[in-house]
């Protein structure tokens, strides 16, 4: 399911060879939140994880898949009601298998909330 446009909304986008840096607003009346937690709203990890691949797929306008993840910290939580504007930064490279090696942080008033590293391939 694409999150993008539904759950949240790109509201700017600066992009250069091999990085993307983005400002995301989520709807933080969503139906996810209803789920994650009641009453203690906190954006879940695998949401986070999508809203990364859907970044990607929307610059480099193909399907990606996850391969693997060398590595997924979630440093903080991010509770929409405080505030729902997050920044993601990506940086990433093609390497000589083909595949897309990433790493991207999620940032939440200031403070790392994830830091990610890890290959998506082409689909």
């Amino acid at each position: 399911m694409m999150l993008i446009g539904n759950f949240y909304k790109i509201t700017s986008k600066s992009e250069k060879e091999g990085a993307i840096d983005v400002i995301l607003e989520v709807d933080k009346h969503h139906s996810i939140f209803e789920g994650h937690f009641p009453g203690q709203p906190v954006l879940p990890g695998a949401v986070m994880l999508q809203m990364i691949k859907e970044v990607l797929e929307s610059s480099l306008h193909y399907s990606i898949r996850l391969k693997k993840a060398d590595q997924i910290k979630f440093l903080g939580l991010i509770d929409p009601q405080i505030d729902s504007v997050l920044k993601l930064s990506l940086s990433y490279n093609i390497d000589d298998s083909g595949l897309l090696n990433v790493i991207a942080s999620l940032v939440f008033q200031n403070n790392t909330s994830l830091k990610f590293k890890g290959a998506f391939f082409k689909l």
